[in-house]
């Protein structure tokens, strides 16, 4: 036997070598493009089925949420109001009848007053005045301070008494809301002071009268004015004047008057004043009710 040298020994078979048995399958063909197989569309599809079901989750999201607030609004439609609701539309309702209300309304056709003797009496209305400004149906010095408090408008009527002789202008001030309306009236300056101006000839700051024509309010003009009043209620501050249906102006009348000459006319700012301020309650069957 003979040993030949390991450098000249053949190089046992390899695998690049080995001939190909009978399970031996086809060569391997090149790698596809990118290095990656078919990797890329496996993570593109997971990340499309997760954004379909975040969508799905977030459209239920905000199905509820609508749901919940259409039940709500229904719910609110549906309830009975709550007692500060009831108020705010009571306030609201008394606020706008100066605009609300038929002057007839505001100035019935007749208004009741008590004399110091017997029994209850009538003033009659004389006539209706068209809706002045507040500057236009006052003194200027009162206008100042009715402005000074958002004073709205100013509404007159003139009343006679039972027997003709007294002649009384109310007129009805409108303002946003009650707690002007109080500040005003607190300023006004009071009804002794009035006393003290028509004896010295005149009843300066007052309410203007309001005279109509084949009246016995025919000659009551603000010369003839000799008494003043103020009254509140609500949102509102009632202005009254009176004279005697002759016309004779203040300052001629020397003598002091009765007491009781006058007496319809604050009366009768107050009766005015009570009925336009007095609330109710909602009534949604009523046509004066926006429910």
């Amino acid at each position: 036997m003979a040993f030949l040298p390991p450098s000249h020994q053949p190089p046992p078979p390899g695998p690049a070598h080995r001939p190909p048995g009978p399970h031996a399958g086809p060569p391997a063909g090149p790698p596809p493009a990118g290095g990656s197989g078919a990797r890329p569309v496996t993570v593109l599809g997971l990340r499309g089925r997760q954004w379909m079901v975040v969508a799905i989750v977030l459209g239920c999201c905000y199905l509820s949420t609508s749901a919940a607030a259409l039940t709500g609004a229904w719910a609110t439609l549906r309830r009975d109001p709550t007692n500060a609701e009831l108020q705010r539309a009571a306030n609201a309702e008394v606020a706008r009848r100066w605009q609300a209300w038929p002057a007839g309304r505001i100035f019935p056709d007749r208004v009741s007053y008590q004399p110091e003797e017997g029994d209850s009496e009538y003033a009659t209305r004389m006539g209706i005045a068209t809706t002045s400004t507040c500057g236009d149906a006052v003194d200027p010095d009162l206008a100042v301070i009715l402005g000074k408090h958002g004073c709205r408008a100013v509404l007159r009527a003139t009343y006679a008494d039972r027997l003709q002789g007294v002649v009384i202008t109310v007129g009805v001030v409108a303002f946003p809301d009650p707690w002007r309306a109080d500040a005003a009236y607190k300023e006004i300056p009071s009804a002794r002071d009035a006393g003290r101006a028509a004896q010295s000839g005149g009843v300066r700051p007052a309410l203007r009268a309001a005279p109509f024509p084949g009246t016995a309010a025919a000659r009551f003009d603000d010369a003839a004015r000799q008494t003043r009043s103020s009254d509140r209620g609500g949102p509102y501050v009632l202005l009254s004047t009176a004279g005697q249906a002759d016309g004779r102006p203040a300052a001629a009348v020397k003598k002091q008057r009765p007491g009781d000459v006058f007496g319809p006319e604050p009366q009768i700012a107050h009766q005015i004043a009570r009925a336009l301020s007095v609330r109710s309650l909602p009534d949604c069957r009523n046509s004066e009710w926006r429910c």
